[in-house]
Order: C-alpha cells, then structure tokens, then sequence
C-alpha cells in the first residue's frame, strides 16, 4: 500500500505502544574533542564514529600532509593491513584537514579507493589572522570487499591560488581497521562494491539539464540485495538551488533558474528504479561566511550520502546480461557534482537466483508551480512555489538457495519550497524568504522463510531562510534555520527490534554593514547547533555548542534518554504552510 501522512495538513504522530528500555547511556559514543571556549577554530555538534570495538586497530596511512593548491588530483597506493587480514569488526576512515591563515573560498573534498567515493565534503573558510582545522570520521564497514586488495588511490580538492586567495589546503587520512574479537560475530558487509565514478580512479560527473551519470556493469547472476549510495553537491549556479524560481521570473527577480525542486533520479536500464531528495547544504562561503565561523551548517564539512534500496530489481540485475544504472538529477541547472556506489549482497549458496520485477509505479516527477510576482514599476514583488508530492511502489522476488525473498519498496516523498520576493528594479533592494520542506517516508517489506521484516524511515530537513539586502543603506541582513530529522524501525513479524532517531538543529543571523572602505563588517554573528541521537542498543549523543563573533560561547553535553515510546516512521505526518 502506498505510504500516506506527510501530506495530511494535520500534526499527529502515531505511537506503538510499547515502552522499550534501554541502558542508561552506558555506551556513550565518543566525543570527537572537548571544544574550547572562545576558540576561532572550526567545530561542530556532531560525534565521533561511537561504539568503536574493544580490539586493536591496525592503522594503515593512505596519503600525508599533502599540499592542495590546484586542481589536479593527487593519487596514492592503498595496502591491505598485513596484521588485521579480516574480517573486521569495524572500519573507519579519519582524515585531519587545515586551511592557512589569510583568504580562500570553501572547497569541495573527495577521498575515492578502487575509484569508490569514501569521502566527500567541503571545507572551511579562513580568516586573515585565523588558520582552521577540521577532523572527519566515515564508518566504512560495509565495504570491507574494497579494503581487500591493493589498489589505487585518488583524492581531490581543487583549490585555487592567486589573486589574492593565497591560503594552501592540508590533508592527511588513514584508514583503522579494528580485528573481530575472538568470541565476536563480524558485522555483515557487502560481497561487491561497484563505484559509478568519471574514471576507474574516481571523480565526480558534472551533471546539467538531461545529462546523466551512467555505467553499464556486468553483474554476478546470485543477488539478492543491492543498493544505490547516491551523492548529489550543487555547485555554481545551482549552489543556492533552493532560492531559483521559474526560468521566466529569473531576470527580474536576479535568481537561478529552473524552480527551486530538485531530486535525483536512479534507472536501471532505462526504467525509473528510485529517487533520492537533494540536501540543502549551505557551505561555508554562502550567503555570509561570517555565519559559519567558527561552526559550518549542518553537514558541510562531511556529506551523508542517500540509499537507494534497488533490492525489487535483484532477479533483472542476476539475469546474465550486462545492465546500465544511470543517475540524473532533475532540474539541474548549472550544475551538480554527483557520484554513487552500487552496493551488492549475494546469495552464497546458489550461482544464479531467478525471479521478477513485480511492479513498479515509480514515474516523473509532477511539480506544481504557483507564482503571484507583481510590479509597481521599481520592483518586482510577491511569492512563488514549487511543490512535489508523490508517493510509489516497487516490488520484486528472488527465489534463493534458502526459498523466496519477496522485497517490496513503498515511498511517500513531499517536497514545498515557498519564497516571498521584493526585487527593485536595480537590483539595490532584494529582499526573499525561503521556507522549504522535504519529507520522505518508506517502508521496506521483506518477506522470507524468516518471517516478515518491516524497515520504517522518515526523514524530514527543514531550511527557513531570510536575506535582506540593501545596496543603497549598505546593509544585509540574515537569518537561516536548517535541520535533519531521521527515524528508524525495523519489526520482525511484527515485533519491533530495533530503533533508532536523530535530530540536528541549527540557526545562524548575522547582520553585514559596509563600511566607507566598501568592506562589509559583520555586528554580530551568532550561531548555534544541537545534535542528538539515540538508539535501541543504547547508544546516545547530545551536544549543543554556540558561537557568537566568530568564537565558540558554549557547549553542552547530555544524554537524558532511559526510556522511549516508540514512534512509527511512517505514520508521523508534519504540517507545513
């Protein structure tokens, strides 16, 4: 059944009525760093890679203190740990990066091995008299296959130099790689990772209007899971995606084109296999870059890739012949940087799983645009919306060495992005407020000779921006919300066993001034961020820092949670005028 709820204009979450308990925050994930008050330096809410394994790591570097003032990719040699030969009860990629004292813009950071994307994120900005440094954790556990084999390396950062952007980029990574405890299960982790990068050492397509990334594999004939991990950065034009309009209002209200909804879209032979919603990050350059010293927005420094679950397609992708996934991203307009990761399991006692594609009603997109743009002959003023609501089903089966594995994929996506304008005529005044939601709500169903397993999300991020800017008073001002909001369920015939929910919040204003110089002199900038996360193993985490001038004013750590009603994903449905 298709997923409803994150369209009823009503707020009501609907509860299991089960009351799990769980440890009292006895297996607290590790804090990343005890921030200093009154630091210029980068930080953020967000925890380090928790619940680490008891057991060793063995360390293996993969490149060291490189120097990034260009643009030319920097390659390495990767060497499996010869003391951790796996299987591993954990992987994690750490990299420590810096940027020197003086003026640069925000750059975009991408560590691929075997041309898989491991890593991928921005930057901070410098100030003159401040150098910044950032620390980056990935949990890259499911593409132990990866790790296996020595192959080549690939990082970029693309940085210019010159005309008075001086400042070098620093970066040094390495992978740790913890051995299974002697009494312990290791996690289960992908048969094949199979990247969809530019080249066979990485890289990132430029993707525009109608043009795709795609990649034709020849696949193993047993498998029984496969998932997409997609990648999709806004870069030029397309930077500030969310404040673009109608192409016919683009002129008079100085705006980027092409409305302000876009998705990527994932095929599979040219069949429409899943979409994925874009993220609005705001990087450390935008809007005001007074705003994000010394704490960046909500996932600038390291993106969360979107899963695809393409699990109904497994029968098709097993069937022997060579199958090309693509991946888009609609309304592009100028452009997206994207990649993605096929991610497969296999069935390991059979050579060749049969099956079907049951159904699939996943079609295009059908955004409805309403606009009330008005002039009195010296400005342009009024609101304009985009809005995206649809929900589909995709279902298939495999019939494996251990009996049928029936997947069925239900999604309800909403998206709304409303603006208010007031442009003058010459472009002195330009006044707008964003107000955009995305919410998805899925379901995955797998029915097996194990029973019924339900997997329940909801994902919801939340952006409010207000810019206010007068050319002729020298004066801006502006104010951002932005957030993430995930929850899971997992149920096995119809018991719930496992939960978790994440939630961050962050709000930044800053108001410039131009001076008689013509620099622009932030008041007072003020910023803050809160992360929390709990789950059903009873690891949590909840920090909030702030900052206020460019220096950090506080932070707190807590982690209250005992007890949880469990709420079911699917069911919560969210108001939004």
């Amino acid at each position: 059944m298709p997923l409803t709820g994150l369209r009823s204009a009503a707020c009501a979450i609907a509860f299991i009525s089960i009351l799990i308990s769980i440890p009292a925050c006895a297996q607290k994930w590790v804090a990343p760093s005890y921030p200093q008050i009154g630091s210029e330096n980068t930080v953020t809410a967000d925890p380090a890679i928790g619940q680490r394994p008891n057991t060793r790591p063995c360390t293996v570097p993969i490149f060291a203190d490189l120097d990034f003032a260009n643009y030319q990719p920097k390659y390495f040699s990767y060497t499996p740990p010869s003391d951790c030969p796996g299987p591993w009860a954990k992987v994690v990629l750490n990299a420590d990066w810096s940027v020197e004292a003086g003026s640069q813009f925000d750059r975009t950071a991408e560590i691929w091995i075997g041309g898989t994307n491991l890593y991928f994120g921005t930057t901070s900005e410098p100030s003159k008299e401040v150098a910044r440094s950032w620390h980056t954790e990935n949990d890259v556990t499911e593409y132990s296959p990866l790790f296996s084999i020595a192959q080549g390396g690939r990082v970029d950062l693309g940085n210019g130099v010159g005309r008075g952007y001086e400042s070098h980029l620093h970066g040094t990574a390495y992978l740790q790689f913890y051995p299974a405890a002697s009494h312990q299960q290791p996690p289960a982790v992908a048969d094949m990772v199979l990247p969809m990068a530019e080249d066979s050492t990485g890289g990132t397509a430029t993707l525009s209007g109608s043009e795709q990334l795609a990649k034709t594999f020849s696949l193993p004939t047993n498998i029984e899971r496969a998932y997409l991990d997609v990648y999709a950065q806004s870069q030029n034009d397309d930077e500030w995606w969310y404040e673009c309009v109608p192409n016919v209002l683009a002129l008079e209200l100085d705006a980027c084109g092409e409305t302000a909804f876009r998705e990527s879209e994932v095929s599979i032979d040219g069949q429409p296999a899943g979409i994925a919603p874009v993220y609005p990050w705001i990087y450390t350059g935008g809007l005001d870059v007074y705003l994000w010293r010394p704490i960046p927005g909500v996932q600038t420094l390291n993106f969360e890739p979107y899963r695809i679950d393409l699990t109904p397609f497994a029968a098709i992708l097993s069937n022997g012949s060579q199958h090309t996934v693509a991946l888009s991203v609609y309304n592009a307009f100028n452009y997206f940087s994207a990649t993605a990761t096929l991610v497969l399991y296999l069935d390991h006692g059979s050579r060749q799983v049969t099956g079907a594609l049951l159904k699939d009603t996943l079609g295009r997109p059908e955004p409805q645009v309403y606009d009330n743009i008005q002039t009195n002959g010296t400005a342009y003023y009024g609101p304009v919306s985009v809005t995206s609501n649809r929900d589909f089903l995709v279902s298939g089966y495999v019939i494996t060495s251990h009996g049928k594995v029936q997947t069925e994929v239900a999604q309800d996506m909403s998206f709304t992005n409303a603006q208010t304008f007031y442009v003058t005529t010459d472009y002195s005044v330009e006044d707008q407020t964003v107000k955009q939601f995305t919410g998805m709500a899925s379901r995955t169903t797998t029915t097996s000779a194990a029973g019924i397993q339900v997997d329940s999300q909801l994902r919801m991020w939340p952006l409010t921006v207000k810019s206010a800017f007068d050319f002729n008073a020298g004066e801006q001002v502006t104010a951002i919300t932005q957030g993430v909001s995930e929850n899971y369920v997992t149920t096995l015939n119809g018991r719930p066993i496992y939960f978790s929910t994440m939630e961050v919040d962050e709000t930044a204003s800053d108001t410039l001034l131009q001076n008689s110089k013509g620099d622009w002199i932030p008041q007072n900038p003020v910023t803050s961020e809160r992360f929390t996360y709990i789950d059903s193993t009873g690891a949590c985490w909840d920090r909030t820092v702030t900052a206020k001038a460019g220096a950090l004013t506080g932070y707190k750590d807590g982690c209250p949670y005992q007890k949880l009603v469990l709420a079911e994903p699917s069911a919560l449905s969210t108001e939004y005028r």
